[in-house]
């Protein structure tokens, strides 16, 4: 995330779609959180790489299908060139090719367009923190596509990892939420976070794709 002048400073969010209709509603009702300032909204990927390059802006909420450059390249450059650009993507698609696609240029949450505001706030939040959030139905998606695919080479999962890490791992590879994970094992969101944070430092696993890949390899879903 990009560095701050001020501890409280709110996050700097740039909004992305090619409707104006939704860009704009949407806009304006994430800048009703205290803790975001919607700095620009963009009607496509272009733009958004200029307002980023502009900046500061710490989390991009981004539309995949869109203009002259998708959301798809544009997280991808955006992981290039700017990853202390958090991208969370908001879109009607919740196909496997689109998911697998947006997580792998670099996206660090996936919400469908069903989505709340409440919801909406969470996952920008989450994402400048460096967390994933990948709403239920994303979730189920991914990790029933993760099962149908051919099984590949994977590094073994580290043996210093605790009982409470596997525990988290376990549950991700069933495709629960932090929520959920944290209501399972009587315990903090915030300790959840604690776990995947050590746990995917530990094991060099990239993402919350990647932890469901290596839950399956591992036997532990």
């Amino acid at each position: 995330m990009s560095e701050r002048t001020e501890e409280h400073q709110p996050l700097r969010v740039v909004v992305a779609d090619d409707q104006a209709a939704v860009r704009e509603p949407l806009a304006a009702v994430l800048a009703l959180a205290e803790d975001i300032d919607v700095v620009a909204a963009a009607a496509d990927g272009t733009e958004v790489l200029t307002a980023v390059a502009a900046g500061p802006v710490d989390v991009v909420l981004m539309d995949l299908r869109m203009p002259r450059m998708d959301g798809i390249e544009t997280t991808r450059r955006l992981t290039e060139d700017h990853p202390e650009v958090a991208v969370v993507v908001l879109t009607t698609f919740a196909d496997d090719d689109s998911i697998l696609a947006a997580l792998s240029a670099g996206a660090r949450g996936y919400l469908t367009k069903n989505a709340g505001r409440q919801d909406i706030v969470r996952a920008i939040r989450a994402a400048a923190a460096g967390q994933s959030v990948l709403d239920r139905e994303v979730q189920n998606r991914l990790l029933a596509s993760v099962r149908t695919q051919p099984p590949a080479p994977e590094q073994p999962l580290p043996a210093d990892l605790t009982r409470r890490e596997r525990e988290v791992l376990t549950l991700i590879g069933q495709g629960l939420p932090n929520r959920a994970i944290a209501e399972n094992l009587f315990i903090s969101e915030a300790t959840v976070k604690t776990h995947i944070n050590n746990l995917f430092a530990k094991a060099g696993i990239r993402d919350r794709a990647d932890a469901v890949r290596r839950a399956i390899a591992g036997g532990l879903a």
